[in-house]
């Protein structure tokens, strides 16, 4: 699975520890998701969603072999 998650976090100016504070989780898992090491639940791609006000499928984005 691809994200954006690190070109929408730079847009907004926000560390990974602003956005790991924000939806309740630590700076290595923001840091994990933006490598694409770490595909979140739902409920916390739902929380990064609202977090950027953003729809879940512009900031992940499914790969064919996903």
């Amino acid at each position: 699975m691809l994200n954006k998650l690190k070109l929408a976090r730079v847009a907004l100016g926000l560390t990974q520890e602003d956005v790991a504070r924000r939806i309740g989780v630590s700076r290595q898992t923001v840091n994990a998701m933006e490598q694409a090491k770490y595909v979140p639940s739902t409920v916390l791609a739902l929380k990064v969603a609202r977090l950027f006000a953003k729809p879940v499928e512009e900031l992940f984005i499914l790969e064919a072999d996903d």
